[in-house]
Order: structure tokens, then C-alpha cells, then sequence
């Protein structure tokens, strides 16, 4: 368990200084125009982390129904995090989730980030919602996981 906790602090610790780094040193400026995507990633990651480490002091101290066997998906679930941040920016910007009922010039990044941290935060019912906007807007069928889950 100690070894979790420690990996989760150094990734959220890594998170931390890439989020930092464009305000220190400055985004390059072939990237300039993708620095918010980059922001998404990094609010996703930190979601997945905050995630995970309630649910070490959840299973192991509260409740004490800790296990070994989950600790690959300890090890897994700030990386997919970072993967749903990424992708709650690619629908924002491709209309296919709004934020508001209208467009405004001078909205913040603050929805898009938000967005993003609750994605990784919650990567379970995001990904439910991905499908379901993919199901109305293509026909796609939700995966076989989804499906289950409804039961």
C-alpha cells in the first residue's frame, strides 16, 4: 500500500511541475494553440489521482477491505485519467458537449479544464456519456462493459 501512495504523490507531483512549466518558462510556440489540450490532460490526471487516493484511505482505513488485487488498477487509473482528459477536450471543442447555452467571446478555459478534472475524476460515467453521445449522434452501440453496467 505504501508503495501506491508513493507513486501517487510522485504522479501528482509530476502533474503539478507540467502544469507549472508553461507558466514558468512559457509554452513553445509551435504548441502555443494546443495548451489548453495540454491543461485538459493534466486536470484529467490530477482527477484520477485525487480519485485514487481517497480510495486507498477509503479501502484501507476506513472500511479495511484492502486488497492486492486491485493495485494494477491503482497503478492504471491515473493514466486512463489523463486519456479521458484529453479526449473531454477533443468533444468540447467539437461542440459534441457544451458547457453553456450559448457560446460567449470572453468565457475562461475554467469550463474546459473543470470538464476535464471531473472526467478523470469519474472516468466510469464519463465514459458512459461518451457512448451515449456516440450512440444518438452515429448509431454507435455503447461497448459491452456499458451495457452490463445497466443491469
Amino acid at each position: 500500500m505504501i508503495k501506491i501512495i508513493f507513486y501517487l504523490l510522485v504522479i501528482l507531483l509530476f502533474l503539478l511541475g507540467l502544469a507549472l512549466w508553461p507558466t514558468i518558462y512559457g509554452m513553445p510556440e509551435p504548441l502555443k494553440e494546443f495548451e489548453l489540450f495540454y491543461l485538459c490532460i493534466l486536470a484529467g490526471g490530477a482527477g484520477g489521482v485525487l480519485y485514487c487516493l481517497r480510495a486507498v484511505y477509503l479501502n484501507a482505513c476506513v472500511q479495511g477491505k484492502w486488497s492486492k488485487h486491485w493495485e494494477t488498477w491503482y497503478y492504471l487509473r491515473p493514466l486512463v485519467s489523463l486519456i479521458s482528459g484529453g479526449v473531454s477536450y477533443i468533444f468540447l471543442k467539437a461542440g459534441l458537449l457544451v458547457l453553456e447555452a450559448q457560446e460567449v467571446e470572453s468565457a475562461s478555459n475554467y469550463g474546459f479544464l473543470a470538464l476535464a478534472f471531473i472526467a478523470g475524476l469519474n472516468v466510469d460515467n464519463f465514459i458512459k456519456k461518451i457512448e451515449s453521445i456516440a450512440e444518438s449522434a452515429w448509431g454507435i452501440g455503447r461497448s459491452r462493459t456499458s451495457r452490463e453496467d445497466d443491469k
